[in-house]
């Protein structure tokens, strides 16, 4: 939309009150009771209203956002003409799909609706927008994955996201939506794949790299990255009211897993006991962004990449959540028992922090080697 904002700008939107509305262009942000915000979009295309909802700050979602939808429907509305279904005058598009499946889920008490709301709302229904479900091409699934790898999204994040894809096409048969399955969802083989994770001299290469960055958060990011294996989304969601520095730890409230107290190291604590003196006050975000519709945030990509770059590494494949990677595997390596691993890295099971010790066939080697020396020993 080539349309100027003044009612609802972001300056307008963070001075939203709880119970407050502002409406512009058939975008509508509402601020609730809770304090999180709403957008919505209520425009007429062809003759009929669509009114859809289009996602929750907390999830990431932005006028931005709000913006594409209204140009995709649109386009949309201008290009295919579908035979419909009896007692349906227009087609069932992805967006509005995808949000009655997620209704749908929370009435009928699904699984991770939280987890599959967020991947809708800040990938599948920004790329799919408009387009009649039942006509949701093999062809358009695989560009979509190419889009989502030229973001250097991980190929396990991706295969989540075409988890959740396929989850809402097979709902959308059960219930009717659609007479039958239109794509073929493949996902990234990834089972064999090797886990990718820095030397130390590869993470004292890349700090030095990040501090030197224009973007200042990028250093805090590797810091904490390479001394808890938090997730991406997780440090830069972190509240300065959430840091006991005290107590050498993160409360995460909102963990893939499920809330947890992330242990933090001594060196890190001191780093941070900085870094919170030299933040603006007021906000209360550790990685500050007063543009955002949050306050905080919500991507570092773009800094890390520059400066695993500059580090001499590749910046494909070292990614933000090798940070992760790298943090578990130096515990195994270390000889920490996975339990230990797991309670340091808030994987849900312990099989997920096994694979990191089948991995590393030196750390196994050497577990062997202790054995036979036992063994030789006695005699």
């Amino acid at each position: 939309m080539s349309k100027k904002f003044q009612r609802l700008s972001r300056a307008a939107v963070r001075s939203t009150a709880p119970g407050q509305s502002i409406t512009e262009h058939g975008i509508t942000f509402t601020r609730e009771p809770s304090g999180d915000g709403v957008y919505s979009a209520n425009i007429m295309v062809d003759r009929r209203r669509i009114h859809r909802v289009i996602g929750r700050e907390s999830e990431g979602v932005t006028r931005q956002q709000a913006e594409d939808f209204i140009t995709r429907a649109r386009a949309d509305a201008r290009r295919d003409r579908l035979d419909l279904p009896e007692a349906r005058k227009t087609p069932l598009g992805f967006s509005e799909a995808a949000n009655r499946y997620v209704i749908r889920l929370e009435q009928e008490g699904g699984k991770n609706v939280k987890a599959k709301r967020r991947q809708i709302a800040q990938h599948l229904a920004p790329f799919f927008g408009g387009r009649p479900l039942s006509q949701l091409a093999s062809s358009e699934v695989e560009r979509f994955k190419k889009h989502r790898r030229n973001e250097h999204a991980a190929l396990a994040t991706i295969n989540r996201e075409l988890a959740v894809l396929s989850h809402l096409l097979s709902c959308a048969l059960d219930w009717g939506w659609i007479k039958a399955a239109p794509a073929k969802i493949r996902r990234f083989q990834e089972a064999n794949a090797r886990i990718i994770y820095l030397t130390r001299e590869q993470c004292a290469a890349l700090e030095h790299a990040a501090a030197r960055d224009q973007n200042e958060d990028v250093h805090a990011f590797v810091m904490i990255g390479l001394r808890t294996g938090m997730r991406h989304s997780e440090i830069l969601a972190i509240r300065k009211e959430h840091v006991e520095l005290d107590k050498l730890r993160i409360w995460i409230p909102q963990a893939k897993a499920g809330a947890r107290e992330q242990p933090i190291t001594q060196d890190l604590a001191g780093y941070l006991r900085e870094r919170l003196k030299m933040l603006p006050p007021g906000s209360p975000w550790l990685f500050t962004s007063p543009g955002s519709g949050t306050g905080h945030v919500h991507t570092i990509r773009k800094a890390f990449r520059r400066s695993a770059k500059r580090a001499g590494l590749d910046p494909d494949a070292i990614t933000p959540h090798v940070l992760r990677h790298t943090v578990v595997t130096h515990l195994v390596q270390a000889g920490v028992d996975l339990p230990t691993v797991q309670r340091v890295s808030g994987h849900k099971t312990l099989a997920m922090v096994a694979r990191y010790a089948h991995q590393h066939g030196e750390h196994i080697r050497t577990a062997m080697d202790k054995l036979e020396g036992r063994y030789r020993d006695v005699g």
